[in-house]
Order: structure tokens, then C-alpha cells, then sequence
């Protein structure tokens, strides 16, 4: 009986740039991601005599409307294979935090599916396939960093920037996405808020989605300016649509203890990870 394991890494947004809203109802995008290995849900494909799905965060939807069920049935359609396996997930990113957790469980059930039939699919539909699925999806399927335009399914691959320490922090609350790029155009600023690009390693981040999100959510905009006062930081910015903030940390940085001063200044109820950016 064949068992296959899979990570499903979380990423960073180090750039969005918002350009328009197209005609298709999506937004024009310019963003660059990267992956953080070390943060990583994980997903079992088990032999079975037919397709089930369990998740063990009791949050994460199991029906149809999850995106790893969404990912099977897209991918039985498109190769006219049956799915007869039980796919257990298990959560490490968090949901609407602008993580990708949902994007990269898809994109690694379909990479799962594709090797457990012998590769039914070349790269090129499955990653067609997966930009179907959601714009984030065809992302995961790529390795180093990655450029991507349109609504986000235009891959580039690019340099990979300079490893980054990186502290994530997460409120109790998510971000819902669509909110976020409905608000964007009639978004402002927050007085005293830096929403200006922070150069590192010949990197700009720099995040357009700051904008509305901050207006809304005003303790992320919070969360971020002390992040920035901190001598352990030299960067901060939201990551994707929130809630996630993380800090870009000095070499010398300890970053539990930044974590542990920020739940004490802050919120007590803050998740937090500290690790670094794909090679």
C-alpha cells in the first residue's frame, strides 16, 4: 500500500505591488515571493479504496470547499483518474495570516497526485491547472524566488535575495483577502505610519496592501511601527494581504526574545516564528 508525505511550505510577500483592478474582477499584481522551508504544513496521501480528507485543525474547512478537495476533483477532471486515497493534513501555517497555507496545500496535493499516477500530467498543465484553482497555487510549484504577475499566475523566476532572519507575528484575528483588494483604491494612510520602501540585501519590500489592511486592522499598522523601533529589526512589513507582520532581524538578533517583548508590549495573544527565507 503506497504512502507519500509532502511539506507544503508557507512564503513571504517581499514585494506587492498593486497596479489596477482588471476586467476580470482580479487586480493587476507585481509581487515577489519567496518560501520559508522551516514553516510547513504537512500532508499524507494513504492508499484507499476511495478519496477522503481530514484536516487536524477543527477550523480548516473538510468539505468541498477546501482547497485540497477543490485540488483532488480539479485534478480527477482534468486526467479522468479516480482519487483513491485519504489525504491527512496537518496545519503548521496559519490561516488568513498571508502565509499561502491554503495555496500551498493545493499546490503540493497536486504535485502529490501527479507522482502517485506516474505524472499524468506534464508541468505545464498542472500548472494551468493550479492557476485555475487559485492565483497563489502555481507559485508553490516553482523553486527559489519567483516574480509573479497578471492576478499572480505569471511566473518569473528570479535570483533568490540574500537568506533573511525573519521574525513572523500573527494576531488571533485574519485578514480576508477579497476585503482587502476591495478597499484598496480608495485606501489612506495612516498618520505616522512608514509605508515607503526598505531596502535590504538589493531587495525593496514593500507591500501596496499595507494600505487598506493598516485602515482597517490599526493594530497591525501598530504592530509594524513597533517593530521598526526595535534595534533588533531592520525591516518590517506585512506579508500579502495580513495578518501577518514580520521583522527582517539584524545577525546578532534574538528573536524569541523579540517575540516574548512583543506579546508583553503588544498582545499576550500573538503567534509568533522566527526562522529564514529559502536559499
Amino acid at each position: 500500500m503506497s504512502t507519500l508525505n509532502l511539506k507544503a511550505p508557507a512564503k513571504l510577500n517581499l514585494s506587492l505591488r498593486v497596479l489596477g483592478r482588471r476586467e476580470d474582477g482580479f487586480h493587476e499584481i507585481d509581487t515577489l515571493m519567496v518560501k520559508l522551508p522551516g514553516l510547513a504544513d504537512q500532508i499524507e496521501f494513504q492508499e484507499s479504496d476511495g478519496f477522503s480528507f481530514e484536516c487536524d485543525d477543527p477550523s480548516v474547512p473538510s468539505a468541498e470547499g477546501n482547497l485540497v478537495v477543490k485540488a483532488v476533483r480539479a485534478y480527477e477532471t482534468a486526467t479522468g483518474i479516480s482519487c483513491n486515497y485519504s489525504i491527512s493534513l496537518k496545519k503548521v501555517v496559519p490561516h488568513g495570516a498571508g502565509l499561502g497555507g491554503g495555496s500551498s496545500d493545493a499546490a503540493a496535493t497536486l504535485l502529490g497526485l501527479n507522482q502517485l499516477h506516474g505524472y499524468a500530467l506534464a508541468v505545464d498543465p498542472l500548472r494551468d491547472l493550479a492557476a485555475k484553482l487559485g492565483s497563489d497555487i502555481p507559485f508553490f510549484m516553482a523553486s527559489g524566488a519567483v516574480r509573479c504577475t497578471g492576478r499572480g499566475e505569471k511566473l518569473e523566476q528570479v535570483p533568490s535575495p540574500a537568506i533573511l532572519r525573519v521574525l513572523l507575528l500573527k494576531p488571533s484575528f485574519g485578514v480576508f483577502t477579497p476585503d482587502a483588494y476591495r478597499r484598496w483604491k480608495d485606501s489612506r494612510e495612516l498618520p505616522g505610519i512608514s509605508y515607503g520602501e526598505q531596502t535590504i540585501s538589493c531587495v525593496s519590500l514593500v507591500n501596496d496592501l499595507e494600505l487598506p489592511v493598516f485602515e482597517k486592522h490599526q493594530f497591525l499598522a501598530e504592530l509594524k511601527a513597533w517593530l521598526l523601533a526595535r534595534r533588533e529589526t531592520t525591516a518590517a512589513l506585512m506579508s500579502g494581504s495580513g495578518s501577518t507582520v514580520f521583522a527582517v532581524l539584524h545577525d546578532d538578533a534574538d528573536a524569541e526574545a523579540l517575540a516574548k517583548a512583543a506579546r508583553f508590549e503588544m498582545d499576550p495573544g500573538l503567534w509568533h516564528w522566527a526562522g529564514t527565507t529559502e536559499a
